[in-house]
């Protein structure tokens, strides 16, 4: 059986795939994954056996660089939604498409399957982006403030309108070039009315009553059997577990102060440092030098001797030996930190990581920082927190109940024809 997994976003829109894709193939699918040509992208799904067919332009420049002005937005739609159409396309022939990610990719990969006649799964990474009376919608850069006090169930009908607004022109266009008729809610046309949520039940769970026909499978997770680099590993035996800072594929515009601060006040209260230097790039030393004292990720300046740098590593095996990991709230980096029973620091910066940040408050396994005030007092009073015994207990009981079987239930589902 063929399935085509697409994507087009961050790491952490890839790599829940690539945990799916692994597992289909240990059940005899032939798997694809569509996505981002990125060279860390193409090198993870190289390592795995998964063949990648690139889509559209390399997301770390475009999520690094200066931002696209708002007037790109229509052009940007139409090329990523064709983009995905064809790359698609040109391998679903029979068989399934998975669709996540930005929502022209996943509108794209819909058309494919339509025209290729492969079934088809919308695939949701995070509670928030379905339509429900629990929570409200994204709102969307640009659009109108919706009525005072309106109430979920409103904000998703005025959603419909936004979303035809942003995507339906450029979408239906499309799919009347490619000899499909246009759709009146390009909404839930994607998504359909039985998609998947792909977060674990207790951290995400899909809340009801709710109208939309949710299938909860749990998070995809890649096992990570890479050992810790010697100098990390050397690091992290040389004293206490450390607090582990980074923020993953976030830029961090406007908000470096968090990361520095949250290292200052991680090093003031006796903790060891270890900081993962991500998309943006962050260090453990003076002006945003990565120093000596790292694995894989730079050279040259001084880092303090209580602190280590580290790129690309497992974080399955690193956030088993932290006392916290304070991070930007992605769906990946919590579910991660939440399944080593490491509390969490959440500062919050776009979409779903609001979100994910008040799981973590609600659950008691951490705490929430807001970017806007970064002081080294609030970021101190939100170590303390976390730091507490208690959360530490509570992290490792929450870590109990997390399902590490998401990725199976998917693909047998998937193999067995029930979607």
């Amino acid at each position: 059986m063929r399935v085509v997994l697409s994507t087009y976003g961050s790491r952490g829109d890839v790599e829940p795939l690539l945990g799916l894709a692994v597992r289909l193939r240990e059940l005899g699918a032939d798997v694809r994954l569509c996505a981002p040509p990125d060279e860390e992208f193409a090198a993870r799904s190289a390592a795995l056996g998964v063949p990648l067919v690139p889509v559209g332009d390399a997301v770390r420049p475009l999520v690094t660089g200066a931002a696209s002005a708002p007037t790109d937005f229509p052009t940007r739609v139409a090329r990523l939604t064709a983009a995905s159409y064809e790359a698609v396309l040109g391998q679903a022939a029979g068989g399934a498409v998975v669709a996540t990610g930005l929502f022209p990719s996943a509108a794209g990969a819909r058309a494919a399957a339509e025209k290729a006649g492969a079934g088809y799964v919308y695939a949701g990474l995070q509670p928030t982006v379905l339509p429900s009376p629990h929570h409200p919608p994204f709102r969307y850069p640009g659009r109108p403030a919706p009525p005072e006090g309106a109430d979920n169930a409103k904000l998703w009908e005025l959603d419909v309108e936004s979303m035809n607004a942003l995507f339906g022109g450029a979408v239906d266009a499309h799919r009347v070039s490619v000899g499909l008729p246009t759709v009146a809610n390009v909404r839930d046309h994607v998504l359909t009315g039985r998609p998947w949520l792909a977060t674990d039940p207790v951290l995400g769970p899909w809340r009801l009553p709710a109208e939309l026909d949710v299938v909860q499978t749990g998070a995809w997770l890649l096992p990570d059997p890479r050992p810790l680099p010697a100098g990390l590993t050397a690091f992290l035996d040389a004293g206490g577990p450390p607090v582990y800072v980074g923020f993953g594929s976030m830029p961090m515009r406007g908000s470096e102060d968090v990361a520095r601060l949250a290292v200052e006040q991680a090093r003031a209260v006796g903790r060891r440092v270890v900081v993962g230097s991500g998309w943006a790039e962050l260090s453990g030393g003076e002006g945003g030098a990565t120093g000596a004292g790292s694995a894989g990720s730079g050279s040259a300046a001084a880092v303090p001797d209580d602190c280590f740098v580290v790129g690309e590593v497992n974080h399955q095996a690193l956030f088993a030996r932290v006392s916290a990991v304070v991070h930007h709230g992605g769906a990946g980096t919590t579910t991660a930190a939440a399944l080593a029973g490491a509390p969490q620091l959440v500062v919050p910066q776009i979409v779903d990581q609001p979100y994910w940040a008040a799981r973590v408050a609600e659950l008691g396994i951490g705490a929430v920082h807001d970017t806007t005030v970064p002081t080294a007092e609030s970021l101190a009073a939100a170590l303390r927190t976390v730091l507490a015994p208690r959360t530490r207990e509570r992290a490792a009981a929450v870590a109990a109940g997390i399902r590490t079987d998401g990725a199976e239930v998917a693909a047998r589902l998937l193999i067995d024809g029930g979607f």
